[in-house]
């Protein structure tokens, strides 16, 4: 299994391992039940139920082209759909634990999924996955061709070490900060806060968090606008990376 290092816009090094083929084999054939099962259900419910196939016979070849493409466009968007929904993942991905990952630090966005959804033509429509199977194999990083071009890579979630473990936090591109004067604080205190923040919120330990609110106060002359203090400890983590991916 290939190693994959990736470095962050806050400059921190996550080391994670490149998804295995047999992974992304296996994450290939849930997604392809889903959809065979979506086939199999819309055909029963227009064919036989709808009773669709006697106004077949009276339509042109493109009207009928047309009616079957609406019906089973879901299908053709599946992949791109749910992994612009859920941050790289399509219900194949989650089952089996991995993840479409930007091997910049970035978060992907649509243009990527988009890129690796339109080069699937090529790595697994057309030549029956042999293409994407050679390349991923082949690649350092366990890219497919796909991957290659939106530079992008396909993680396993089965590490000890994950994005949570560092001070990244997902924002969004439409992202609005609240407390501009995060900046005070270094790499090391939002490390610190994050850590110290996710032990007590899964304990429901209230008194560590709003000591930790008061410090952050005391040291940076942020006020809590949120009124509701572990809100007001995730606004300051997303604002943080905010700003430092802006600087």
């Amino acid at each position: 299994m290939s190693e994959l290092s990736i470095n962050t816009t806050q400059n921190v090094k996550i080391n994670f391992k490149a998804a295995s083929a047999g992974e992304r084999i296996g994450s290939y054939f849930i997604d392809f039940a889903i959809k065979m099962a979506y086939i199999i259900v819309v055909s029963g419910i227009i064919f036989y139920w709808a009773e669709l196939d006697r106004l077949f016979g009276n339509l042109d070849s493109w009207s009928r082209a047309a009616i079957l493409l609406f019906f089973y466009f879901p299908v053709i968007i599946y992949s791109i759909t749910l992994e612009s929904i859920f941050e790289g993942q399509t219900i194949g991905k989650k089952i089996v634990k991995i993840k479409v990952v930007k091997i910049d630090g970035y978060q992907a966005g649509f243009g990527d999924y988009l890129m690796r959804w339109f080069f699937r033509l090529v790595d697994i429509t057309l030549f029956y996955g042999i293409v994407a199977l050679i390349t991923v194999i082949n690649s350092k990083k366990g890219q497919r061709l796909g991957d290659m071009v939106a530079g992008t890579a396909v993680i396993t979630l089965k590490n000890k070490i994950n994005i949570s473990h560092t001070i990244l936090e997902e924002i969004g591109e439409a992202y609005v900060p609240t407390y501009p004067l995060v900046i005070k604080l270094s790499d090391n205190d939002m490390r610190i806060i994050k850590e110290t923040f996710q032990k007590a919120d899964i304990k429901d330990d209230y008194e560590t968090i709003h000591k930790l609110v008061s410090k952050i106060e005391s040291v940076t002359g942020i006020k809590n606008q949120s009124g509701n203090s572990k809100d007001f400890l995730r606004t300051i983590l997303k604002d943080y990376n905010f700003y430092t991916q802006n600087m």
